[in-house]
């Protein structure tokens, strides 16, 4: 429960945060944000891939 209610905490610091954040900023955050996911999945799913090919 205690872990809830600091993650919503940090939700609407942030969610606060980009509101007042320029568009431009915002926009430059979410696409460093969404490229370093992609690169993380991409990371996973072969690690995942080699790993179960070796055994």
């Amino acid at each position: 429960m205690l872990f809830l209610v600091a993650a919503l905490l940090l939700l609407g610091t942030v969610l606060g945060t980009v509101a007042h954040a320029p568009l431009s900023f915002t926009l430059a955050a979410a696409s460093v944000i969404a490229v370093w996911l992609v690169v993380f999945a991409v990371r996973e799913r072969h690690g995942r891939r080699r790993h179960t090919s070796a055994h």
